[in-house]
């Protein structure tokens, strides 16, 4: 088959399917969007079959102008538009796109029929009437309804719907479109992120080896309250196990927490989305790594960096609701897991005390996430699912 794969993000398990398809004999081409900022993948290489492209290059993405960024969104689904007719692929794959680009994206596919799986990660419309009940912005409900009407019409138009988690089957019910989901949970590149040594190079550059350090990495976005990260190292120096708080992400969180840290006068190191093949030892310098998720994102959205954090071999904690599908693979491996609120934090920051303070505990919690991830992230299985679910869908190609 010839098969597009657009990962709006550049997460790095896309890319990795996208290796694989191709190791199968597919010619596959794998796009992303340079103008979202995040945590990137590995996005080149020379796998005989698979080509990188992208759109949205020399876009600056305004995330918090909501009208502007939605007229840029709206150009990008074109921009990926002009990329799905010049390749003219025998089937796409479409994940995590925001919904206009996904509009006009499924748009596009339909008027020149070419068949298209959805890979939901995320349900956009019910985080949004999150959002609005919660009184983050007036226009969330409005836009919770006219997005959820636009991902609703996507979802229609899919061939075949890949969802993260089972309980992503009840809105597609809702939509009438569970007849044509598969559930296939997410994993990470166990051969890319693998346990490295407490001290290594990234740690030394950084001024973090022998630093007791709790680690986040990845994106903070409205799901998530990063203030709680600042409150957690807090109450660890006030119960005497003062600890050097990291946080890696580029976005609207980071002046958010500059002022947190500085108002309550705690340690933190601040840094930007480092290089992807140094991520197994950004991950390797935290003694401890944390993973938040808003309460009522819970259900919808399964944090990709936890299944990363297991890979790196490293105990986790997590604030998130106890019914995430990342909240339970956490518990399988032995570490923690509160409700994302400022009143949990007592009970999160005495785990975490226990825990720093006995390292043949840490070394045997970081043992069992490996572990969980080898027994869980088999990227075979998942590939062969997806090849399937292509193949099944794909018009015949062109002679």
């Amino acid at each position: 088959m010839r098969i597009l794969v657009h990962d709006y993000s550049g997460h790095p398990f896309q890319a990795q399917l996208s290796r694989e398809l191709a190791r199968r004999g597919h010619d596959v081409v794998h796009s992303t969007c340079t103008a979202y900022v995040s945590g990137k993948g590995n996005l080149a290489g020379d796998t005989p079959g698979l080509r990188f492209v992208t759109i949205g290059d020399g876009t600056a993405l305004r995330k918090e102008a909501y009208f502007r960024r939605l007229r840029q969104e709206t150009l990008l689904g074109l921009e990926l538009a002009h990329q799905v007719r010049r390749e003219k692929p025998d089937v796409a794959l479409l994940s995590n796109l925001p919904i206009p680009v996904l509009v006009v994206a499924a748009a596009v596919l339909g008027r020149l029929r070419i068949p298209w799986v959805l890979w939901h990660q995320d349900v956009t419309a019910v985080a949004l009437e999150s959002f609005a009940a919660a009184d983050v912005a007036r226009s969330m409900g409005v836009a919770a309804k006219v997005f959820g009407a636009g991902e609703k019409w996507s979802a229609r138009r899919a061939s075949a719907i890949v969802v993260i988690a089972e309980s992503f089957v009840r809105i597609h019910r809702q939509w009438g479109t569970a007849g044509k989901v598969t559930v296939i949970p997410n994993w990470a590149p166990l051969d890319e992120i693998a346990p490295v040594d407490r001290a290594n190079a990234w740690s030394a550059e950084h001024g973090l080896t022998g630093v007791r350090t709790v680690l986040y990495s990845g994106t903070l976005g409205l799901k998530h309250n990063p203030v709680l990260l600042v409150q957690l190292a807090e109450r660890l120096r006030d119960r005497g196990s003062p600890v050097r708080l990291v946080v890696v992400n580029d976005g609207p969180a980071v002046p958010v927490l500059r002022q947190a840290a500085a108002a309550r006068g705690v340690e933190l190191t601040l840094l930007p989305f480092q290089p992807y093949e140094r991520l197994p030892e950004v991950l390797g310098t935290g003694d401890l790594l944390v993973v938040l998720l808003g309460a009522d994102a819970g259900e919808f959205s399964v944090p990709s960096k936890t299944l990363s954090y297991l890979c790196a071999g490293r105990p986790v904690l997590g604030l998130m609701p106890a019914d995430n599908l990342a909240a339970r693979l956490l518990r399988q491996a032995g570490s923690a897991v509160f409700p994302p609120e400022e009143s949990s934090l007592d009970d999160a920051s005495a785990w975490v005390r226990e825990v720093l303070s006995d390292p043949a505990r840490a070394e045997s919690l970081g043992k069992e996430s490996r572990a969980l991830a080898e027994r869980e992230f088999a990227l075979e299985d998942c590939a062969s699912r997806f090849e399937d679910i292509l193949r099944t869908v794909s018009r015949p190609p062109a002679r």
